[in-house]
């Protein structure tokens, strides 16, 4: 079941929320246990509508996050016993659980195959499908636990509301990565109220719009140009395939980000940004810093600090550096074009550490925002191709290795098709229409809350859902991570 469905839409949401609202008139006394156990039940509902058999493996991984978490926490200990070994043990059962989970699911038949392709062997593969979500909840669960045994966060002794933390569907299958300490306050108290629920669901009809009316417009035009055959493609159409990409994976994902963090406040939570306009930066660095932001603070918090940091000196910063972006790379799929990209950009970011960003910031602005596009852009022709061939073909047609025109009939059709999509996907990318929707706000409050919030909420989701109802086209591009 995705968010971008007419049964979310029409059937899920409206259940859960119903069910979540009488909560505190049936249930005065215990409201918020309650209330956390709805979401917690439906959540599974909704986890186990596409894979049922997985649900076990998401209980069971919140009952080892429960389990360890308590052992975890040093502060149970007398004074005296405060160094044993106890504590660590449990962290580090963690760490193997949750890291065993993603290698034996996630990564078991790439190292299959890669034996078979390396050594000649004959090693069947097992063909186990990814659980999804595994990714996000495998990292929220490990967290939890060293976040426990660093002393950062009280441990959860309430198994139902650390299974709400884990489960809870509007962050499950896509992000962001929700972290325990941002929301543990919040899991007992929280604050629902008319306005919030609004924020919500105005911030959900953005997302939604973003992911249906962009995205997977943007998406179907990709997979247009990917699957043409070469006779019919130019270095243009190239281009024009590979922006497609860039429009799509960003609204797709940063809409998936919205819808969730917009059903997060129906329900009293306020998750954390995940995204901050990231194709409006002037460099990598920067582009880092706006995009899928709970990964990279994960990342750095739980990797790269560890490893040690810039506390080392340059030569072990650099290292830890490209630990970080090739485990980035492999974290988002089994296959060697996401350890390419991640090596890519740590190798842009390492060179921007130590000279590139000194010689970007004496260039016009135009130029530093022409030099970080175009990285992005090359960055996500590698990582939109699996096949290695594919791939390959692919930047050789870009950068007219390929024997292609650089323009044909073909490719003029695809563009003028999509002109107006590609204006508005522009335009969506900056802060424009937000910068818009503050200056109306200033200037005439009342009209805009009461008139053109409400109006904007209502066509974009008659719009959204038309789309839905008129386009099977409507992919979900997480089933990997």
């Amino acid at each position: 079941m995705l968010f971008s469905s007419t049964t979310f839409l029409f059937g899920f949401l409206p259940a859960v929320l119903l069910m979540y609202f009488l909560m505190p008139v049936l249930f005065r006394k215990h409201a918020r246990t309650a209330q956390n156990a709805v979401l917690f039940l439906f959540s599974l509902v909704f986890y186990a509508w596409g894979e049922p058999i997985y649900i076990f493996l998401m209980c069971l991984s919140i009952t080892v996050a429960y389990i360890t978490g308590i052992l975890a926490d040093k502060t149970r200990l007398p004074e005296n016993k405060k160094d044993s070994k106890g504590p660590f043990a449990a962290m580090m059962t963690a760490v193997v659980w949750n890291l065993g989970l993603l290698l034996f699911f996630k990564y078991t038949d790439f190292f299959i195959n890669t034996i078979n392709s390396a050594a000649g062997t004959q090693l069947k593969p097992t063909g186990l499908a990814l659980p999804i979500g595994i990714s996000f909840y495998s990292f929220q669960t490990l967290s939890y636990v060293i976040d426990v045994y660093k002393g950062n966060v009280k441990c959860q002794k309430n198994i139902l509301h650390l299974g709400t933390y884990v489960a809870l569907f509007p962050q499950l299958i896509a992000g962001p990565i929700v972290r325990y300490i941002d929301v543990a306050e919040q899991l007992v108290h929280r604050d629902e109220s008319i306005e919030k629920f609004a924020e919500g669901v105005k911030r959900f009809c953005i997302g939604l719009g973003k992911k249906v009316i962009i995205a997977n417009a943007v998406g179907e035009l990709f997979d247009s140009i990917s699957n043409s055959p070469q006779s019919e493609l130019s270095v243009a159409a190239s281009w024009i395939g590979i922006i497609a990409y860039t429009f799509q994976i960003y609204f797709d994902f940063s809409g998936y980000s919205d819808m969730a963090i917009g059903l997060g406040k129906m329900f009293g939570f306020d998750f954390l940004e995940n995204f901050n306009y990231p194709y409006i930066s002037d460099s990598i660095t920067e582009f880092w810093r706006r995009w899928h932001i709970s990964l990279s603070s994960w990342f750095r918090d739980y990797v790269y600090i560890p490893l040690g940091g810039n506390r080392k000196g340059k030569a072990r910063q650099c290292v830890n550096i490209m630990v970080v972006w090739f485990l980035t790379g492999f974290w988002h799929g089994a296959n060697w074009n996401f350890m390419m990209w991640g090596v890519y950009f740590g190798v842009i970011l390492l060179l921007e550490k130590n000279f590139l960003l000194k010689l970007l910031k004496k260039s016009p602005k135009i130029v530093q925002h022409i030099y970080a596009l175009l990285l992005i852009v090359i960055g996500w022709g590698i990582f939109a191709y699996e096949d290695t061939s594919a791939l390959l073909q692919n930047l050789k047609n870009m950068f007219g290795f390929g024997g292609l025109p650089l323009w044909n009939g073909q490719t003029a059709f695809w563009l003028t098709q999509n002109i107006v999509l590609f204006m508005l996907a522009i335009v969506c990318s900056t802060p424009l229409i937000k910068k818009a929707g503050g200056f109306m706000a200033k200037h005439k409050p009342s009209m805009y809350e009461t008139v053109i919030v409400p109006a904007e909420c209502t066509l974009l989701f008659i719009v959204s859902v038309a789309y839905l109802a008129g386009n099977s086209f409507n992919p979900f591009l997480y089933f990997r991570f």
